[in-house]
């Protein structure tokens, strides 16, 4: 640690993969710490804020969770996120430790140059980067060349060179970071986790530490406190663009939408027509909230590849507009119109 300065974790991992799992977890498990958070979410709709609002004010206030919905955190730096941690230093309470959840599609590497701002480097230090990968995705090849979601892309973006930017994504990811968790560990046997791990060791750098996790359950004490100061060393984290001399990261691979539904008044129906939907290789992620008629608790529905889990995470608040909101997160050149209809019924 560096004496005087506030430590931030930046929690970066592909999408799906349990960064608010595992974020959830940290706040359940603070001790008596004061965490602040920064949430960064793809898509006009925040899901990953909401679920962390709701772990209750003994764990996290709602005025400590700030949400950027305005476009990926590592391309909207100056206009959003140093602003917002002016803000946040400024405060009369004082922070024990900053936790910034990047989008699933951020790279980390423009966020963590932000540090050496100015206006935070006096105030603020990077103690780790943590990148959270879904080891049964991994398992599954999931990052590799999928010819259908290729051909979609090639189709939406003639330029497109071989490269698929998802695993480009995901090895900036790991690149940057100082701890990788392989979550989801509990889909796996023995022979697949000691696969996935060995994988995961021949694209870090030398020092970065692999975690094992089911449900990103980890000792926090395992998380914060790495003194890493990755400011200071971000000549050995940089993103691919970067080495290839460019300056500029372009999210026009990725778009978002959001479908609005009426009330539910068949669950398993809804979630039926979702498992149709994200059977879609052009999708990576479908999130959001449900209003199920004859509940008086929102449902909240996460799906990324072919998997797909939905709770009531908490009862709806008074006056508040009890919607059903999905947000789908996918490559350029995914039908839009009749992923709409599919969810629609």
């Amino acid at each position: 640690m560096i004496p005087g300065k506030i430590p931030a974790t930046i929690i970066t991992g592909f999408l799906g993969a349990g960064k608010t799992t595992l974020i959830r977890h940290m706040l359940e498990n603070a001790k008596g710490r004061r965490i602040a958070l920064i949430i960064n979410a793809f898509g006009d709709v925040g899901v990953d804020g909401e679920v962390l609002k709701g772990c209750g004010d003994a764990l996290c206030k709602e005025e400590d969770v700030i949400e950027l919905a305005n476009g990926c955190i590592c391309c909207t730096v100056a206009d959003d996120f140093v602003p917002t941690m002016k803000k946040l230093l400024d405060r009369a309470t004082p922070i024990d430790h900053i936790v910034i959840e990047t989008s699933g599609l951020a790279l980390p590497q423009p966020l963590i140059r932000a540090f050496s701002w100015p206006e935070i480097s006096a105030r603020v230090t990077v103690d780790g980067v943590v990148a959270v990968v879904d080891a049964k995705a991994l398992a599954e090849d999931r990052y590799a060349d999928d010819e259908a979601t290729i051909q979609a892309m090639r189709q939406a973006d003639p330029k497109l060179e071989h490269e698929n930017p998802i695993e480009e994504l995901f090895e900036d990811q790991l690149n940057c970071a100082d701890i990788v968790i392989l979550n989801k560990t509990d889909l796996l046997d023995d022979e697949e986790t000691l696969d996935v791990t060995a994988d995961i060791e021949g694209q870090i750098r030398k020092g970065t530490r692999i975690l094992l996790s089911e449900h990103g359950k980890l000792d926090i004490k395992a998380l914060l406190g790495l003194g890493s100061v990755a400011e200071g060393d971000i000549g050995n984290r940089l993103s691919h663009h970067e080495m290839e001399g460019e300056e500029q990261h372009d999210h026009d691979d990725f778009i978002s939408f959001t479908v609005a539904l009426p009330d539910v008044k068949d669950r398993g129906a809804l979630q039926r027509r979702i498992a149709e939907v994200i059977a879609d290789s052009t999708i990576l992620r479908l999130k959001g909230f449900a209003n199920v008629v004859g509940s008086s608790s929102r449902l909240l529905i996460q799906a990324v590849g072919p998997r797909m889990n939905s709770y009531f995470d908490r009862p709806w608040k008074s006056g508040e507009n009890r919607a059903t909101r999905l947000v789908v997160i996918g490559v350029k050149g995914m039908d839009q119109q009749a992923i709409t209809a599919a969810l629609q019924g």
